[in-house]
Formats: structure tokens, sequence, C-alpha cells
């Protein structure tokens, strides 16, 4: 099939768009903020805002919204309007742009995943929806390729969903019973599964269970590319490459089961009301679907092209750095250039060039990290005017670094070999898990070993300078991986210090030896 643009809502949003650069397009071109803020919304709270070079990240801000979407929410905060009404007429516009069965806007991607899940497991039955989600003689039973487990996995589960991992054929047609209520593929990690979308669904239909694809990262292209293939839903993002407003979101699909989905989420009273879209949201939404074409994206991607060019050319001229620029990988429609640094005449690990770029004016984030010696540059929630500030901000990090190494690690005071007790206290509440030690005899300065949590174990590393140690280990549990970085001190036969949980904060430990 052929893929057709999706047409503006009018004339004039037509000349509007087509009166913009792809640069003022995709970017605020009239008030965009200085890039080095001396007062605005956020340092007044005490925030200093950077430049974003790591894309369409939540955490750190997900892509601008165009500028188009920015004034049609003010717009929409002015009235008051009936959102039953305002959401069945918006799905219904959104629906008839992506060439889908129905559409709803939902309070993010995750969030459209857990109404599906409320959809499936309790369709409009009020006295099943009022329950979950205690899904408990429901059909609550969730069937997930092994390719396709991540983080957003608890958007199934906190609606009642039971998820079952399966990998081959066979274990997915072993995997159904007469609990079974839906299916669920990453749209990322299908092409790496045994089992294809078109078999999974064709397997799936002849059970009467239905089929959802997440696709938060992607673009809702028409055809669509997962519904034309057999799935009944898809979920995806509105924040990101779409630039619609980053807390709204969308699903697409089967007309019965986005009205159930809908059903169980706000403003009703259903396990979803917590999810809540405003109008003010929906109506962003539905621009940025209005603006959304292949041409606008292909426009955009020159743009960030040429801005990486800018910052290769920079950071080029630096001896011991090299950069590569890569087209689009996986689902992502944008060029990356990755960097990297000769580590035996630029002394820098990457968590160092992070924290400058951090600490430093303008602030930059970036995905330097760790003891890497490279990163990648995502140039999507740039503005025009960045790419030179990032490229001269980056080439004197790396002009002023070290040159020489830093002095070795002064032998070890103790040793830690064998298995120790490590108390962890959280802000709120404590724990225990057990470390052993295994170093390798032939370095005494590294640390490795087994680090057994209350459910699940895994392999940590580290070292140690003197009485100082670092430990890293990452615990898988339940497709998701949690992430343990201990430092501390020695002293005898106790260790103790700090510990950060990444994304979940801080927290004490102290170990001593069993």
């Amino acid at each position: 099939m052929n893929e057709v643009r999706i047409p503006p809502i009018s004339r004039r949003r037509l000349a509007q768009a087509a009166g913009s650069t792809a640069a003022a397009s995709f970017l605020p071109a009239a008030a965009a903020p200085s890039s080095t803020p001396s007062a605005n919304v956020y340092t007044r709270l005490g925030v200093r805002p950077f430049i974003n070079t790591t894309a369409t990240l939540t955490i750190n801000g997900g892509a601008p919204m165009h500028p188009e979407v920015r004034k049609a929410m003010d717009e929409a905060a002015l009235w008051a309007v009936n959102l039953d009404e305002l959401m069945e007429k918006a799905g219904a516009r959104v629906a008839e742009l992506l060439g889908a069965e129905a559409a709803i806007i939902t309070a993010g991607c995750a969030s459209a995943l857990c109404h599906a899940t409320a959809a499936a497991i309790a369709g409009c039955d009020p006295e099943r929806m009022k329950r979950l989600p205690d899904s408990a003689g429901m059909r609550n039973e969730v069937l997930i390729a092994r390719q396709s487990r991540n983080d957003y996995d608890h958007a199934y589960r906190t609606g009642g969903g039971k998820l079952i991992e399966f990998d081959s054929r066979d274990e997915f047609l072993a995997s159904f019973s007469r609990r079974t209520g839906l299916v669920v593929v990453l749209g990322t990690g299908e092409a790496k599964g045994k089992v294809r979308l078109e078999e999974i669904a064709e397997i799936a239909h002849k059970r009467n269970v239905p089929v959802i694809v997440d696709a938060a990262a992607e673009l809702p292209f028409r055809p669509n590319p997962y519904l034309s293939r057999g799935a009944d839903l898809v979920g995806y993002s509105g924040g990101k490459i779409l630039r619609g407003p980053q807390s709204a979101g969308l699903l697409l699909g089967r007309k019965d089961l986005v009205r159930a989905a809908f059903l169980n989420s706000a403003p009703h009273h259903g396990y979803g009301r917590a999810m809540k879209v405003s109008k003010e949201e929906v109506v962003g939404m539905c621009t940025a679907i209005e603006l959304f074409s292949r041409e606008r994206i292909d426009a955009d991607y020159r743009t960030w092209e040429s801005w990486l060019h800018t910052i290769a050319e920079s950071l080029n001229s630096v001896p011991g750095v090299t950069t590569k620029m890569s087209p689009p990988a996986g689902a992502s429609p944008f060029p990356v250039l990755r960097v990297s640094w000769d580590p035996s005449r630029i002394f820098l690990t990457g968590a160092e060039v992070h924290a400058q770029l951090l600490e430093g004016e303008p602030r930059i984030m970036s995905h330097a990290a760790g003891d890497a010696t490279s990163f990648v540059i995502r140039p999507v929630a740039m503005r025009p005017e960045h790419p030179p500030i990032v490229a001269r901000r980056m080439a004197g990090v790396f002009r002023k670094a070290p040159t020489s190494p830093k002095a070795p690690p002064a032998a070890p005071a103790t040793d830690l070999t064998g298995a120790w007790d490590a108390a962890i206290e959280f802000i709120a509440g404590k724990t225990h898990h057990t470390l052993v030690f295994d170093p390798p005899k032939d370095n005494p300065s590294k640390l490795r070993g087994l680090h057994l949590g209350k459910s699940v174990q895994s392999r940590f590393t580290g070292s140690i300078s003197g009485d100082r140690i670092k430990l890293q280990s990452t615990l898988p549990l339940e497709g998701m991986h949690i992430h343990y970085d201990f430092q501390g001190t020695v002293s005898g036969d106790t260790l103790s210090g700090d510990l950060s949980l990444g994304e979940f904060g801080m927290a004490r430990f102290t170990a001593r030896r069993i």
C-alpha cells in the first residue's frame, strides 16, 4: 500500500505550515527563550534549564511542542466543554487523519497501554471495571514475547494483568488458556522475536484474544504499520517526535476496544480515573496530528543533519576526538552523531564529560556516562541557535582535558573475599542484600562477585583503592532492571557508604562480613 500524506484541517493551517522553514516548523521562532536564561519560569524556582542533546527522553523534557500546538492549547484553556463530547469528536478526527477505526487521546503511551489492558480484562462491564485492579476470575492473563519485555510492563500489570512470557511459537501456543485476555508486543522488539506480528495476530484471533502494540517512540504513519499487519490496538506517545503535549498519547485501533478503553479511563470513575487528560491536551494532540506528515519529518531530518554537521566540524578539530554520523536506528526518525575520544590522549571518562557539560554555562544534557569514551548526540530537542553553542562547549571540555593519566589506585586496605550482609536503608523502608566478593587474583584493585537481592541476583563489578570502594550491579526483575551503584569505605569487617539507585533516588548501606 502507498503511504498517504495526512491532510491538514484547513487551508489556513496549510498556508501557515507552508510559510515556515523546516527549523521554524519544528521549533518556536518568535519567542524562543535565551540559551542563557537570566530569569524565567524555571530559574525563578531555582532550576537551571539546559540544552538537551538526548532527544525525547521524558526525564529531560521530551521534544519541544510545535508553536501551533501551544497556541491551540492556550485557546482551549479559555473555554469550558464536556470532556465526553470532546473526546468523542477528537477521537473521530484523529482516527480519520490516521486511517484507524477509532482513536482516543490518553495521558501518555503508558496510559494508553493501561487503558487497553483494562478494556481487554473488564470490557465495558461496570461491575468488573469498578473491581480493577482486582481481576480475579477475569481473563487477566497477558501474553508477552521475551523480546518485548521492558520497564513499561507496569502498564499492563497495574490494571490487573498477569504477564506470561513466551519465546518460541510452541511456547506461545502453550501459553493460551481460558484466562488469556490480551497479547502485547513492543514495536521495537517485535522484529527480534521468534514469532512475527502477523502470526501472533492470527493465532490470537482464532482464540478471540486481541493484540496490542506499544509503539511509544514511533510515528503513526498511514497506513498504520501495525494495524495493517493484524494488531487490534497500537499506542503512541504524543510528546516525542509528534511534538504534541509531553504528557499526552494516543490509542488507535478496533472501535469496540477503543471505546472500552475510554470508558475505563478519565473522566469516568474506573481504574484509569487517575490518568486524566485535560481539554487543553486533547486539543493540543489533535493539532499535532493535523500537522504531522512524512514530508514534514523529512524536512526536519535535513535540518537535524545540518546541526550535527556543525557540531562534528568543531569536535573533529580537537586532537584525539572523532565523530561519526549515522542514519536512524530502529524506530527513531533522526540521525545521530557519535562522539569518541582516544583514552591514551584525552584522560576523561564519560561521567566526567557529562558533569562538566552539565555544570557549565549554558548547561548541556548529554548521554556521556560511566567509564565510556564515547556517546551519541541526538538533535531533535535542540533549537536552531543551539548547535554552535554545543559545538563550542564540547570542544572546550576536550581541549581542557588532562593529558596524563591519574595516579594508579592504592593497595587495597583489606581483602574483601567472602560473603557480606548489606543492610540498606532507603529514604522510606529498609532491606538486606548479600554481597559475595570473588576478586581476581591477578588484579587486586578490581572487584567482582555476586549480588543477591530479596528475589533476584546478578554479578557485580567494581574497584578498590586503599579503603575506598565502588561497586556496580544490575538486578533483573520482571523484564526490567534495577541499577545499584555502591560507593563507600571499608574499615576492618565493615563496609559503609552511599547507594545510588538511579531514578529511584539514594540510600545508605552498611555491610558486615558474614
